[in-house]
């Protein structure tokens, strides 16, 4: 797995902007509840972090990852928000369930996105075994939540990177 190479929770590349004045949304599933709200909190607390008013951050959550694409549609259709950071995890088990699941979730995210012209950002972990999931969600691993903050806040910047340098050439 491409995390066993790096930890979520360290960032490389570009700088971080500023997030004091975007607004965020968090939708997080129930299900597996000590992961997920564990990346939750990594994710609102990297916000914070990194200059996030808590006035501009809702939370909110959903009963598993399957209601993630709804919960964040939700969030984007019925609250001013500029990102919304979709949190959940679905564990391998013995059936096709994971697939089906994993699939549904990705593409419907991914489809929010360009329906809304927003950051929606995909923080589903979709480990093996438990303890992989553990490991992802602030274990050896980091949290699978930071990195989905600092996605969102990256993604904004970048947006915002275009109306900032309209007319201009070049990054």
């Amino acid at each position: 797995m491409a995390s066993e190479l790096k930890n979520l929770s360290t960032f490389e590349g570009t700088e971080i902007p500023d997030a004091s004045a975007m607004k965020f949304g968090i939708v997080w599933a129930e299900w597996n509840h000590k992961i997920t709200h564990t990346l939750m909190q990594g994710a609102y607390d990297t916000l914070i972090k990194h200059g996030a008013n808590p006035e501009f951050i809702t939370v909110k959550t959903v009963p598993g990852a399957f209601e993630l694409t709804l919960g964040a549609q939700y969030l984007a259709e019925f609250s001013n928000v500029d990102a919304v950071i979709c949190i959940g995890c679905v564990i391998q088990g013995d059936t096709k369930h994971f697939d089906f699941i994993c699939d549904a979730v990705a593409k419907g995210i991914t489809n929010l996105n360009i329906k809304h012209n927003l950051p929606f950002i995909f923080g589903v972990l979709t480990p093996n075994t438990q303890e992989q999931a553990e490991d992802r969600a602030g274990g050896k691993h980091g949290n699978k939540g930071d990195e989905a903050a600092i996605t969102a806040i990256k993604m904004l910047g970048l947006k915002n990177s275009f109306t900032a340098s309209k007319g201009k050439i070049g990054f």
